[in-house]
């Protein structure tokens, strides 16, 4: 199975992510925001990984630092998840709809760092949740998996929906990406020859 563990401490956060891509969809969330943990739950559900992460973070100032890092934390379990990357699919889409939300997403696990965010959250805030850390922790997931990330809004009005059907999107399209293609068990979907 395809797992790792990273401990992520700074003077703003201190995070422990725990991952298994080959899961169920199974997670344990103490990220000290409430709203993350819905989205991290439903990341781990659709995209069927098995995620424990917990982070003490500095939200007594706000969540940028805590959201902010667990991007990065669980963008870099993914990366050692991976490994060297050979007969994995490489690329995923997924277009996802939630009531009147409709989301783009598609994925390359290219190695290299892009993300293209086109999502416009009508609300400032979802609860106590500021709406535009979403891009902040795709940010973060993306330079540190190494990934290329494109996020469209097609469609949404309501900001909850926007962004869960963003984290579910997301979810879906690594799922393809991180499967096995088979009879290339032993490829690198590159040709390169790396990934």
């Amino acid at each position: 199975m395809r797992t790792a563990e990273v401990e992520r401490n700074t003077n703003e956060t201190k995070i422990r992510i725990v991952l298994n891509l080959d899961g169920r969809g199974d997670s344990e969330l103490d990220t000290g925001i409430g709203f993350m943990d819905h989205m991290l739950a439903l990341f781990s559900k659709h995209g069927r990984f098995d995620l424990k992460a917990v982070c003490k973070g500095d939200t007594e100032v706000d969540f940028h630092h805590s959201t902010e890092d667990l991007g990065i934390a669980l963008g870099t379990a993914f990366k050692q998840a991976l490994g060297d990357k050979k007969g994995i699919v490489r690329y995923g889409n997924m277009m996802l709809p939630m009531d009147e939300a409709l989301i783009l997403s598609a994925v390359d696990l290219s190695g290299r760092c892009c993300l293209n965010y086109r999502i416009d959250i009508p609300s400032e805030k979802v609860g106590d949740f500021d709406t535009e850390l979403v891009s902040e922790f795709f940010m973060g997931f993306a330079r540190a998996s190494e990934s290329t990330i494109h996020l469209i809004e097609i469609d949404g009005s309501n900001s909850h929906h926007i962004i869960e059907a963003a984290f579910k999107s997301v979810a879906r399209s690594l799922k393809q990406a991180v499967a096995f293609e088979p009879g290339f068990e032993e490829d690198t979907p590159s040709t390169k020859g790396v990934l």
